[in-house]
């Protein structure tokens, strides 16, 4: 499974205009709530029996950290018990001493590698919830604050009635290939030696096949012809929907948008295949297990594309 899919949760979108319900879920001391501090979830150190997990604490404990202002935005059931994501950018070293113990704030591309691909589909549902909070405190049109609204999945203006609805970029990302060999290339703020698929947003008035197509001749002057569609994922940094596709080139001959990218390269199947099982071959790396351009490569380097 590719990371940040497989959400476990009941999102209960019905539930969320219902502030009666919803509040009654925040006071059930069964709710269960993850902290973000700076976008950093909370996660509980990894014991000598069970590895790392996001350290989930009680309703009643969250409440003593929120403020009225504070960003609480609820996530769904898992069975029956409720859990809801809360903004604690705000918190002080006192309140973090009152935290569970053995639990710390870690990066969300580190915890997400940490903990199970279950918690990890949480934590990219709260992260790029509070982000966007973080990020569309105003409104667009007139630039009055806006108010949250429908259990952190709606703001509204006060002042001009606008209503904002969090966002979703979508992204194509794709690995073309030409018989053995596969299309990648190193971005310029890649660290030396690693290379991926290559990507882009998709433009107004654009399908994913054409997204393609036009990324890849941006970026690689490279033109392709069948476009196939592998998989999603979502991608919390801070919140697009990657669009996993494979393309079929016409030639070998490419050159790298230097605007964009250092380098690209062809790596050959068999190159392909080392890497991601974890034998390095000279200066190259890839991407790890936790982007789908990983998948796209494994995917291509031991099936038949």
């Amino acid at each position: 499974m590719i990371p940040f899919t497989g959400n476990p949760l009941s999102r209960m979108s019905e539930k969320r205009t219902d502030a009666a319900w919803i509040e009654a879920r925040w006071r059930d001391p069964s709710s269960r709530v993850l902290l973000l501090r700076r976008l950093e979830p909370l996660v509980a150190d990894q014991r000598l029996d069970a590895a790392p997990q996001l350290a989930l604490i009680s309703s009643e404990a969250a409440q003593t950290l929120a403020a009225p202002s504070t960003t609480r935005v609820f996530l769904g059931l898992d069975g029956e018990i409720a859990l809801f994501a809360l903004d604690v950018s705000d918190l002080q070293d006192t309140g973090i001493k009152a935290l569970p113990k053995g639990s710390r704030f870690v990066e969300a591309r580190t915890a997400a590698q940490m903990v199970s691909l279950k918690d990890a589909a949480i934590l990219a549902q709260a992260k790029a919830m509070i982000d966007w909070h973080r990020r569309h405190g105003f409104c667009p049109n007139c630039g009055t604050r806006t108010d949250l609204m429908d259990a952190g999945y709606r703001r509204l203006c006060g002042t001009c009635h606008a209503e904002h609805f969090p966002r979703v970029d979508p992204v194509v990302i794709m690995l073309a290939s030409d018989g053995d060999a596969c299309l990648v290339g190193r971005g310029k703020q890649f660290p030396p030696g690693m290379f991926s698929a290559l990507a882009g947003f998709i433009e107004p008035g654009e399908t994913i096949e054409e997204a393609v197509r036009r990324e890849l001749m941006e970026e690689a002057s490279l033109e392709v012809g069948d476009v196939s569609f592998y998989a999603t994922q979502p991608w919390p940094f801070p919140s697009s929907l990657m669009i996993g596709c494979f393309a079929k080139a016409a030639n070998r001959e490419v050159k790298a948008d230097e605007t964009e990218l250092a380098e690209v390269r062809w790596l050959e199947r068999r190159v392909a295949r080392e890497l991601i099982q974890g034998r390095p071959l000279g200066d190259i790396r890839l991407p790890p297990p936790i982007a789908i351009a990983h998948h796209l490569i494994k995917t291509w380097a031991f099936g038949d594309f």
